[in-house]
């Protein structure tokens, strides 16, 4: 009879009394070896059983604390957060829309302003909605606004708080904040503070859009206080990375002059 002998077993042969067969007997290294895991494991699996035994109360308590914590997250969330969210847009849109024809307005907008910051006919303002609904996203929108209006109304000191009060992950409305903060300080001459505002807007997010504007802007500034090493590099970043913007099509002349202003 064939036997397949394994490497690293052992092969004994004995003949029996009643039969004149051979019966091979295969004894193999592995099976000590893998009784010594299946051991290990009964012993590990005991060990993980009797500690949980031991500490029951610690655990029961951590896994307690963590669903008592997760039930009253979205107990916050579904009884405080949403009411107060739908709330603060129920408060801000009567603001919002006399904030909008202020923006569209040919006259009279100084005073529409006024209306939205404020409010009237017993509706609140955008002030009033930015701090009783703080932390809420129609108040974070309320910052926004409120700073605009106050830039429009040279209020800069007004503008420039609400403005920095104001978050976005927005790709398009979080560069422009900052870069109004520019303005508003640019408005006071206070151009270094502008500059680092409009350096901001440019590199805050990166787009085809708001980056070749912003750049633009801290690169002019940058040769109003004679930085200008910062401005050259500024300008040809946008002849290099944005050729195609508005920004880019008359670049080698300011690239000309930041490269004679610095000599």
């Amino acid at each position: 009879m064939a036997t397949y002998k394994k490497r690293g077993s052992k092969i004994r042969t004995s003949k029996t009394k009643n039969d004149n067969s051979f019966i091979d007997e295969v004894e193999f290294d592995g099976e000590s070896t893998t009784q010594e895991v299946f051991d290990s494991l009964d012993e590990t699996a005991s060990r993980s059983e009797k500690w949980l035994e031991e500490n029951a109360k610690m655990v029961y308590t951590v896994l307690g604390v963590f669903l008592i914590g997760m039930l009253a997250f979205l107990a916050f969330n579904k009884f405080v957060k949403e009411p107060k969210e739908i709330k603060a847009a129920n408060y801000l849109a009567y603001s919002k829309s006399i904030f909008k024809k202020a923006e569209t307005a040919k006259k009279d907008m100084d005073s529409l302003y006024n209306v939205a910051l404020n409010g009237a006919d017993n509706k609140y303002g955008l002030l009033e909605v930015a701090n009783k609904f703080s932390g809420t996203k129609a108040g974070n929108i309320a910052n926004y606004m409120a700073g605009m209006a106050f830039l429009k109304t040279n209020e800069y000191d007004k503008a420039i708080e609400h403005l920095n009060k104001f978050s976005s992950e927005d790709e398009i409305l979080e560069p422009m904040a900052k870069a109004k903060i520019g303005d508003a300080f640019a408005d006071i001459n206070q151009l270094e503070d502008a500059f680092n505002y409009y350096k901001q807007a440019a590199t805050i997010r990166n787009n085809k859009f708001t980056t070749p504007m912003y750049l633009f802007k801290a690169a002019n500034t940058a040769l109003e206080i004679n930085k200008f090493d910062e401005a050259l590099v500024m300008f040809q970043k946008i002849k290099n990375d944005f050729s195609d913007s508005d920004e880019a099509k008359q670049i080698d002349m300011f690239i000309k002059r930041a490269k004679y202003a610095s000599k």
